[in-house]
């Protein structure tokens, strides 16, 4: 796995509980109507599905920190940290750092070289 790889592997996390969030809304929206049974059931079981992947969620960012905060370089921490735990798009990043996004670039391409992914 590419350190890239390893990085994003919670905001696919993110995506996966969003995504199953949107499914809750829609078995709320059905639950209000005849046979509404079924519909309590889903609700239900994509909760606990949900529950899971948070925990899960909560684990691999912390896992992901610490990795991160083992990097010796302070920059690299920060425009890491801002890109995959907090999900800063390249322009917040750059005006959190006060650099310029070309900045933001060279550095995170300098990051992605030194992390070491966890085996």
């Amino acid at each position: 796995m590419t350190a890239k790889e390893y990085l994003k592997q919670a905001k696919h996390l993110d995506a996966q509980i969003n995504s199953l969030l949107r499914e809750v809304d829609y078995w709320r929206d059905l639950s209000t109507e005849a046979p509404f049974v079924h519909a309590l059931e889903m609700i239900d079981e994509t909760q606990r599905e949900i529950d899971q992947k948070l925990q899960m969620l909560v684990k691999l960012k912390a896992e992901i920190g610490r990795v991160i905060d083992r990097m010796p370089d302070q920059e690299e921490r920060m425009v890491l940290r801002y890109r995959y735990l907090n999900d800063c798009s390249w322009e917040e990043i750059s005006a959190l750092l006060n650099v310029s996004e070309r900045t933001v670039y060279r550095i995170h391409g300098s990051a992605l070289q030194n992390f070491s992914v966890p085996e």
